[in-house]
């Protein structure tokens, strides 16, 4: 048997730990570039802490781009060149705080300031670029999801999208795991049902399909299983009563295990659906991998049936 692991090199998990963000920052880079997502982090003063406790621990601290939508193209862009112009260097460090969209957007920022041979970062997407690899490393990440669902704060790629051509395609190298990932529950208290149920069902589908992989391994099957018992008895509870602390740790502790899991093992028929979902009909990522599951599994069934009945005991 022979196979690699990759994840993050640091992960902080806990109730309240956010308050960290000043000490992990300075052991990454001398300045901070700030990338977020949704507004309310602005509004409810989530983004100013930050800031504020980076430079309490001597780091300057810049709030450089706020996105709230799946990020495209000419976002990255956009950024990309909006860091250049403030000489980011690899002895800074970029933080992203928000959902899998800002985590993404910081993502191929910090690949695409030290990977310079393409015009765009569309030349290093695959399937629509001109098949650049990002070879330097990235960079350093400190990524801090307030969602749980995508595990995009472990995984190696950066999903972007388009709409002239329509595509969504990952941008991806195993450079590209975050060195930390900071994973305060307390953040996603604040989010609605209808997002808490969409990201909670892409985690778990998530699991479901790495661990189902063909190109499964041991250590994430372990991860999958692990989360799947935290996941499915919590997500309900985390829709219903979205302040319920057990129920917020167990549906992020869930999403960071199935981001190991992917980055590791890969995903399936439903992940493979869900983009073009998402691009032709604008159905919301999660939504559209809870839509699919049921397909994926039947059609799974014959030649995977080994592993799906594994997965069926444990929850029996």
């Amino acid at each position: 048997m022979q196979y690699d692991f990759f994840a993050p090199q640091r992960i902080v998990f806990g109730w309240g730990r956010r308050v960290e963000v000043g000490e992990l920052a300075r052991d990454l880079g001398q300045r901070a570039f700030l990338i977020s997502g949704s507004r309310t982090l602005e509004a409810n003063g989530e983004l100013a802490a930050v800031i504020n406790a980076c430079h309490q621990a001597g780091v300057d601290c810049q709030h450089v781009a706020t996105i709230t939508h799946e990020p495209i193209v000419a976002d990255v862009d956009s950024a990309v060149a909006e860091l250049q112009q403030l000489e980011a260097t690899a002895n800074d460090v970029l933080i992203a705080v928000g959902g899998g969209s800002a985590i993404d957007l910081a993502k191929a920022c910090s690949a695409m300031l030290t990977n310079s041979d393409g015009d765009s970062v569309q030349d290093y997407l695959e399937g629509v670029g001109r098949g650049l690899k990002v070879a330097a490393a990235p960079l350093p990440l400190l990524a801090i999801p307030t969602t749980a669902g995508t595990g995009t704060e472990a995984t190696k790629n950066a999903v972007i999208s388009n709409f002239d051509p329509p595509f969504k395609k990952s941008l991806r190298s195993n450079l590209m795991v975050p060195k930390i990932v900071l994973v305060d529950p307390e953040l996603g208290a604040s989010m609605p049902p209808s997002t808490t149920a969409y990201t909670g069902m892409d985690a778990i589908t998530q699991l479901i399909e790495s661990y189902i992989s063909a190109r499964a391994k041991p250590i994430p099957q372990a991860l999958c299983a692990h989360g799947l018992e935290l996941a499915i008895p919590a997500i309900a509870a985390a829709v219903e009563e979205g302040t319920q602390r057990e129920a917020r740790e167990r549906m992020a502790h869930a999403a960071l295990l199935s981001g190991m899991a992917v980055a590791n093992s890969g995903l399936g028929f439903a992940h493979g659906v869900a983009p073009a979902l998402g691009v032709h009909l604008n159905v919301p990522h999660g939504l559209a991998c809870a839509v699919m599951l049921p397909t994926a599994l039947r059609v799974n069934r014959d030649v995977r049936l080994a592993e799906i009945a594994q997965l069926g005991r444990l929850f029996a």
